[in-house]
């Protein structure tokens, strides 16, 4: 994921999300719909990534914990409740809600390792849990993605873990936006597939 030192105009205009019907792209999104989710991320990604960037400050452990929300989203659309606030807030505090429970994991993780010194002494299952948990995640979509063919995971891998939009993957590959959205749309459903087993490919 390619880290800016300023957000990034939106690839598909001046429209800004807060004035797009993101609600209605979560609702679609939760009845299983790969082209209102690729929307969604076109529309948000930077600002996702903005407020996680902001709190964790490192590159990698951002690109994780952004993909970890989107993931989220993929998964529990249908929990959004548009009385209780915007689709975009919605996703804004699911992002911050994830880059801090990543900070307390990732500093628990390192007081237990100077306090006890790991290689001084066995490591119990709860002194490793939330370290074990983060690498769960990641590892869970990884192996997933190996179900893809390698022009699904060519296209899904530009724009979820370096966090390019769709034009911007159609541009790095020299192929018609078309055909990148088609490839995602395609590998995500596939994706979740392996993610969700007894979802219908």
């Amino acid at each position: 994921m390619t880290v800016l030192d300023s957000p990034r105009a939106p690839a598909i205009g001046p429209v800004a999300p807060s004035d797009l019907d993101l609600a209605g792209l979560l609702g679609r999104v939760a009845d299983g719909d790969h082209t209102a989710f690729a929307e969604l991320y076109d529309h948000t990604c930077e600002r996702v990534f903005g407020m996680v960037q902001r709190v964790l400050r490192d590159p990698g452990y951002s690109e994780e914990t952004t993909q970890e929300v989107y993931l989220h989203v993929w998964r529990s659309a249908g929990s959004f409740d548009p009385a209780a606030g915007s689709a975009l807030a919605w996703l804004i505090t699911l992002a911050h809600r994830r880059a801090v429970d990543r900070v307390r994991a990732e500093a628990a993780a390192q007081r237990r390792s100077t306090t006890f010194g790991l290689a001084s002494r066995p490591r119990e299952v709860d002194e490793v849990s939330d370290a074990v948990e983060l690498r769960a995640r990641r590892r869970e979509v990884r192996d997933g993605m190996e179900a893809l063919t390698a022009l699904q995971r060519e296209s899904v891998e530009l724009a979820y873990f370096q966090g390019l939009t769709y034009r911007e993957v159609a541009e790095r590959l020299d192929i018609g936006l078309p055909t990148v959205k088609s490839r995602i749309r395609d590998g995500m459903r596939r994706l979740r597939a392996q993610l969700e087993p007894g979802q219908a490919a």
